[in-house]
């Protein structure tokens, strides 16, 4: 099988293999002896050009080299995944703009500078974005609009003929019908949303500024902090009897 070798070097001391699994999105991560240096060898061309947008990134307050003698970060290369495989119902990492998943690592607490995020702009600048992706939220577009708004409309369509009033409709209409509620990933709540138009924008069209990274970033991290408190909220109190205080020891 045909693979992508990536080399990561300035690996802290303190860095496990599991936090550079977690940071490549990786599970087979090769350490070398000096354990500072690590190969890392991707089964998609577009899996290890992603890597090496992370050059610089920071991990264990450690500022890695990601370099590749095999792969050049931008190189122009069709999506092996389609719009007609994937059904317009899912999108693949792959597929994302490589400005949506830079902000994917903010969102997590990952330290991305300046300079990698315009470097992720620059590249979807140049590439365009993946006919699958535009596929995937054109189709999100119109089911959400139909059932907020009615047949043949669509959620970003209806809120630009009258902005003010029709961010009003939608809200109310989610309060009926709790379309945010029943959404099944952040990209449904994101897009039924009163912001659904520039979140449309930031993963369709390729003119992004570094600003709209970090906003799109924060939107990520305050769903998950959503969806953390709703599961604590849910979770069934514990039935576990209090152990007693012990007392202090004299």
């Amino acid at each position: 099988m045909t693979s992508y070798p990536v080399k990561v070097s300035n690996i802290a001391s303190t860095t496990t293999d599991e936090q550079l699994n977690d940071f490549f999105a990786i599970k087979k991560i090769e350490r070398e002896k000096d354990s500072s240096t690590a190969t890392i060898r991707f089964e998609k061309l577009s899996a290890a050009r992603t890597a090496l947008m992370l050059n610089d990134g920071n991990l264990d307050n450690a500022s890695l080299s990601v370099t590749s003698d095999v792969v050049k970060e931008d190189d122009h290369l069709q999506q092996a995944t389609t719009s007609e495989e994937t059904g317009g119902d899912h999108i693949d990492q792959a597929d994302k703009p490589r400005a949506a998943i830079a902000a994917e690592y903010l969102a997590k607490g990952y330290s991305l500078s300046d300079r990698i995020l315009q470097r992720a702009i620059d590249i979807d600048q140049k590439q365009g974005i993946s006919k699958s992706c535009l596929t995937y939220f054109n189709g999100l577009n119109s089911r959400l609009g139909e059932r907020a708004f009615g047949a043949e409309q669509t959620v970003t369509g209806t809120v630009q003929a009258k902005v003010e009033e029709q961010i009003k409709q939608a809200k109310a209409i989610d309060e009926q019908k709790g379309i945010s509620k029943t959404a099944h990933d952040y990209y449904e709540k994101a897009i039924a949303s009163p912001l659904g138009q520039r979140v449309m924008a930031f993963y369709t069209e390729s003119t992004k500024q570094v600003h709209d990274i970090h906003e799109e970033a924060r939107r990520m991290a305050q769903e998950e902090k959503r969806k953390a408190s709703t599961s604590e909220e849910s979770a069934p109190a514990s039935t576990a009897p209090e152990k007693p205080e012990k007392s202090p020891v004299a």
